[in-house]
């Protein structure tokens, strides 16, 4: 499930800050929801201009967007505001990406095929495609989204480099159920995000542990710890955003997956290392050396050593239980001791002398980088700081949002690999 507009709205980005994007709108009644991503961009940071079709304006009004945007929406392909009337050309030169939300089955369709016969077709052939990337988010009844020519259509466009968003699948405005949706704002924010940030893990595969585990005592009881999740799942949104290939083996969270972004979930610790295991020896043997293991996880030291069938009752009159406890496998020195191994990124959650502790895990460990933080003041926070460890000394991450601190982690592994 993605996050919702406002919620992406607090976050810092890589990619939409200062950035020129082209919304398209074609007809379809999820133009509503283009008006709340545009919003969303603006407030983001990035320029935003408009182009409509003809038969988008009957769903939403043009004024709408020139109110949202300030500026008035283009819809004819002589457009007298544009040099030499050419708005084909002038409005692809500016644009650093170009997103159609609504794509419309005959937009899809003329696309496809190279029909330049409105402003919208005629401009993303005339586009600069090696700069300019062409994201589609389809919606249409679910009948139109299944039809042979469409799903041809579809294929054709992401042969030619197009990214395709979506569908969703869901409640249509035609009263059936299926898919056809056009994903929600907060989820094309993202892949815009995604599509224009900078590419420093490009061709590297990633993997990341996050949140807390759970080691049972009964059916209903267990040890756990205060961990959110919300480090290691910023970390690899941030890893998918450099263009790493990113596998997230989670712990029990509720968070939205990151866009891009492949997700195990587990419950113990030796759920995770299975876990761990299966996602790094999916990764290709001789690229393993330029692979990334991050582990972000509080993962337990210890598990009960016997795990009772029933809840333990509590009785009147009756001791606690006696409960014995067996050491818990070690996630991060296991993958550290592969060989080859992959490029180990350690987190040490402290509750005092940060470097010192910090510093002997890392040893202990035999791994290049650990982050080491302060455990308690950050466990189910949005904000955290950070003191990166490695053999060239200590280097602090002020406070910040975790998902600022992420995208300054990312860029120093990036370094470190460079």
């Amino acid at each position: 499930m993605a996050q919702s507009s406002t919620d992406l709205m607090t976050k810092p980005t890589w990619g939409l800050k200062g950035k020129h994007i082209l919304v398209a709108i074609s007809a379809g009644v999820a133009a509503y929801k283009s008006c709340m991503l545009v919003r969303d961009l603006i407030r983001a940071g990035a320029e935003i201009k408009i182009v409509m079709t003809e038969a988008a304006r009957a769903f939403v009004s043009a004024e709408t967007f020139q109110a949202l945007t300030g500026e008035a929406v283009y819809t004819d392909l002589w457009d007298d505001r544009v040099h030499h009337r050419m708005a084909h050309i002038e409005l692809g030169r500016w644009a650093d990406a170009i997103l159609i939300a609504p794509a419309s089955a005959n937009l899809m369709a003329r696309l496809a095929h190279g029909i330049c016969n409105d402003l919208i077709s005629t401009l993303c052939l005339a586009r600069p495609r090696e700069r300019c990337p062409l994201l589609i988010a389809p919606a249409m009844n679910r009948e139109m989204w299944s039809h042979p020519a469409t799903q041809r259509n579809a294929q054709a466009l992401q042969d030619d480099g197009a990214i395709l968003l979506g569908p969703d699948r869901g409640d249509q405005a035609c009263g059936e159920t299926g898919d056809g949706r056009m994903l929600e704002p907060a989820e094309l924010f993202e892949a815009l995000d995604h599509a224009l940030s900078p590419k420093a893990l490009l061709g590297r595969h990633c993997v990341v542990t996050a949140g807390p585990t759970f080691e049972a005592i009964d059916p209903v009881r267990g040890i756990t710890n205060r961990s959110s999740g919300k480090m290691g799942f910023a970390i690899a949104q941030a890893a998918s955003q450099a263009g790493a290939s990113v596998e997230l083996v989670a712990g029990p969270v509720s968070l939205a997956t990151p866009w891009q972004v492949r997700r195990y979930d587990v419950v113990s610790a030796t759920e995770m290392l299975a876990a761990v295991d299966l996602a790094i020896n999916r990764i290709p043997l001789h690229e393993i050396e330029r692979s990334i293991f991050i582990s972000v996880a509080a993962v337990a030291d210890w598990r009960p050593e016997v795990i009772a069938k029933q809840k333990i009752k509590k009785l009147a009159g009756d001791t606690p239980p006696n409960l014995r406890f067996t050491e818990n496998p070690d996630i991060l020195a296991s993958v550290a001791a592969r060989q080859p191994r992959p490029y180990c990124v350690g987190f040490a959650a402290e509750s005092e002398l940060l470097r010192e502790h910090g510093e002997a895990k890392r040893k202990k460990k035999n791994i290049p980088l650990i982050a080491a933080n302060i455990g308690h003041e950050t466990f189910g926070q949005d904000l955290n700081q950070l003191l990166l460890l490695d053999e060239r000394g200590e280097h602090p991450l002020p406070l910040a949002s975790k998902q600022a601190l992420a995208r300054q982690l990312i860029e120093a592994i990036a370094d470190r690999l460079s």
